[in-house]
């Protein structure tokens, strides 16, 4: 009997200890929305989406309707551009505008067809706004946005690549975004001003580490049709381009006409004083002789006017502004002071057409998203038509070949 009750001791501790050494086990579920999310998170999203106003801002607006306007590329007298492409959600028109410029340049001078890439040379202008940013102790602009005149100081300094060996898309975009790069980058030069921690060499290697997380690295050599170039050696071999051979011309009346002075502009971040600031008549002179002669501008100036139609993509003066003949210097500097003429945009002058009352107008190749609110089949479609009141009132500067200012470059010696 002793031996079967301890035969049954042994049985049921060897099936206990068998029960509990058996391990648990886990597994991954998908989330699925319970009670919280279905019922009550859902009635207070209702609810608040019931009681919210619902108001919409306005704008005062030019009224364009039943106008006669020149807005077909084919009225135009126009020179050779690549295709019209899209910046997408990114503060790079600056880079867009005069790189279109300088392949209509390569193709001016040498007759050749050549797409730049853009992102070669925002990928270096970061690293040099973040260079500044970090030698001046966080006291210069960190932003998406450059001057035109910022292309050709980096082509000088670290060359240029066609698109197609480098084009800085992140895979699986079909539209550049730059929101996420900015926000890591500007985030993490706010905490070295905050720590006060001002490596130069770390600092630059950590904002090259996030533009080639998300832009790629940019190559240091590469192939393009059958030859070696590095990106210096492309600039001078391949598109053959003299930066010497470019000017930048401004007309403000805060400086003294007939010197090279600074455009005073946030995003002159590095304080360029290589503009040639002439008086308004001679400034529209120089635009028409340039667009009237075979060459094509790189431009900036304002493009949130009421006289400017996202729908028509005409811009003009409308007479309840200022009236045609009124404009002046001052008109233009009045508004530049007081901040209603901003540098907005940066655009490429194409073309040019001559309307029967004496008007001129000119073809703008863009890259926002404002002129590509019509069909992509619409003529009109990346591309903006600038009367020229808008020109004389509101575009504040233009990059051109220097032979267009030789009449006048004595004038600044």
């Amino acid at each position: 009997m002793k031996k079967i009750i301890l035969l049954s001791i042994v049985f049921i501790y060897t099936s206990f200890a068998s029960l509990y050494s058996q391990n648990d086990k886990a597994y991954f579920k998908e989330y699925e929305p319970g009670y919280y999310q279905n019922f009550i998170l859902k009635d207070v999203r209702g609810f608040k989406a019931k009681t919210k106003k619902n108001t919409k801002r306005k704008y005062l607006k030019m009224d364009q309707s039943g106008m006669k306007l020149p807005n077909d590329p084919s009225l135009y007298k126009t020179y050779w551009t690549e295709p019209t492409i899209s910046q997408g959600n990114t503060g790079t028109c600056w880079d867009f505008s005069t790189t279109s410029f300088y392949e209509s340049e390569v193709y001016r001078l040498h007759g050749k067809h050549i797409k730049i890439s853009e992102m070669f040379t925002v990928y270096w202008e970061y690293v040099e706004k973040a260079k500044r940013y970090i030698q001046e102790r966080g006291n210069s602009n960190f932003s998406e946005g450059s001057e035109g005149n910022a292309v050709k100081r980096i082509y000088e300094m670290y060359g240029a690549v066609p698109r197609s060996v480098y084009d800085g898309m992140e895979t699986g975009r079909s539209y550049y975004s730059h929101a996420d790069m900015y926000k890591e980058m500007n985030t993490f030069l706010k905490s070295l001003k905050q720590s006060n921690a001002w490596n130069e060499e770390f600092g630059l290697n950590t904002i090259k580490s996030i533009l080639n997380h998300h832009m790629g690295v940019p190559p240091t050599d590469f192939d393009f049709e059958r030859k070696h170039y590095t990106p210096k050696s492309f600039l001078k071999n391949y598109l053959k381009l003299n930066m010497d051979d470019y000017v930048d011309i401004l007309s403000y009346l805060q400086e003294p006409y007939w010197k090279k002075v600074e455009y005073k502009v946030p995003d002159n971040w590095w304080h360029s004083e290589d503009y040639y600031n002439v008086p308004l008549d001679t400034y529209m002179e120089l635009w028409n002789y340039a667009i009237q002669n075979g060459y094509t501008m790189s431009i900036g100036g304002d493009v949130s006017e009421p006289g400017f139609s996202r729908k028509t993509n005409c811009a003009m003066i409308p007479d309840f502004d200022i009236p045609y003949d009124y404009i002046n210097e001052y008109a233009r500097q009045f508004r530049f002071s007081n901040k209603t003429t901003t540098d907005d945009h940066g655009m490429h002058c194409v073309g040019w057409y001559k309307a029967k009352d004496g008007k001129m107008w000119y073809l703008i190749k863009d890259s926002s998203s404002g002129s590509r609110n019509h069909d992509d089949n619409d003529a009109m479609f990346g591309y903006y038509f600038f009367r020229d009141d808008y020109v004389k009132l509101k575009m504040m500067d233009f990059c051109v070949h220097k032979d267009v200012l030789k009449k006048y470059i004595n004038k600044f010696k």
